[in-house]
């Protein structure tokens, strides 16, 4: 029994469609500064932590920043007031993909 057989028998009454979904992603281009972005790494209560700060654009670019760094490294992390916290030592990953998008880094620490 395949898996379209099992969701008929759960859903009789549902009508496939047969189009297909449309997936919708906006290419946005970031403010690309001069002065560099700070990654360091911090201890948080016994934990290891990366912090990404000194973003001269928009909050709404940071937040699609910190949000595609976190999906592509597969990591949790928060964005509060101004910083990325990405939890884990991840600086040298980090500071290569901001590289390759075009922003100078500077590492801090250790």
């Amino acid at each position: 029994m395949d898996l379209q057989e099992q969701l008929k028998k759960l859903f009789p009454e549902h009508e496939p469609s047969n189009e297909p979904e449309e997936i919708v992603i906006e290419n946005h281009e970031l403010f690309i500064q001069k002065e560099p972005m700070i990654c360091k790494y911090e201890k948080r209560k016994g934990k290891a932590t990366t912090i990404i700060e000194g973003y001269e654009g928009s909050d709404e670019d940071f937040k699609l920043l910190a949000k595609e760094i976190k999906t592509k490294l597969s990591v949790g992390g928060t964005f509060k007031e101004g910083t990325i916290i990405i939890q884990g030592d991840y600086r040298d990953k980090i500071m290569t993909l901001l590289q390759l998008k075009g922003f100078k880094t500077k590492r801090v620490g250790g």
